[in-house]
């Protein structure tokens, strides 16, 4: 009981840190697109504005969303029965279904050689966000690596930039799974965060935005 409420003490500690960097790490905005600035932000007025509409511009990381099926945190394996960090959120949804990137930013890494099968990793600033268990695979060309899905036209570029919302790849059953699902990871300066408190804050924000039907 005591090692939860320590856990939980961690979450709620972990997203105040984050907000406060989103407050003082991003300057504005740009077609939408989240550029990050060298310097922190010293106007008041502009942090508090800028703490209340970042998360606004994130995009849901995979179409023909089901359900979540597994939580950041502590769990029994479904692989194996063991006790094991599961350090992502998994979504479950339909073989093919498109993934799209949460944030602009640069593929760091196209993989398909570990248990989390064909990914993509995109850094954003001090955010790296990654996407597992994808359609297709990964080759070597003369410019470089990248990481192709034929079927679902997805070629995507280890280097290359890609901005919020775009189609980086497809729901698969690569790696190590059990089933169809999105494993998406979230890490803010090389630790890792639950997905879960970021995607509650960014549809908060994002709901804040829609119209009022009575007004």
């Amino acid at each position: 009981m005591i090692n939860c409420l320590r856990i939980k003490q961690h979450r709620l500690m972990l997203l105040a840190v984050l907000v406060l960097s989103i407050c003082v790490g991003v300057g504005g905005f740009k077609q939408k697109q989240i550029q990050a600035l060298d310097a922190p932000d010293k106007s008041t007025s502009q942090t508090q504005k800028i703490a209340s509409t970042a998360w606004q511009y994130g995009s849901f990381p995979v179409e023909n969303f089901q359900s979540y099926t597994s939580p950041f945190g502590y769990r029994l394996s479904p692989i194996d029965g063991k006790k094991q960090f599961h350090n992502g959120l998994d979504m479950a949804a339909p073989l093919g279904s498109y993934v799209r990137s949460w944030w602009t930013g640069k593929v760091v890494e196209v993989s398909d050689n570990t248990p989390c099968g064909t990914a993509v990793i995109v850094e954003s600033g001090s955010w790296r966000h990654a996407y597992c268990h994808l359609d297709g695979h990964v080759e070597v060309a003369a410019k470089g690596r990248y990481m192709i899905d034929r079927s679902g036209g997805i070629q995507i570029w280890q280097g290359q930039e890609v901005p919020v919302g775009m189609r980086i790849g497809r729901v698969g059953m690569t790696g190590r799974t059990t089933g169809p699902h999105l494993h998406w990871t979230l890490k803010f300066n090389g630790s890792y965060v639950d997905p879960a408190l970021v995607l509650k804050e960014m549809f908060k924000q994002q709901a804040m935005l829609k119209p009022d039907p009575l007004g």
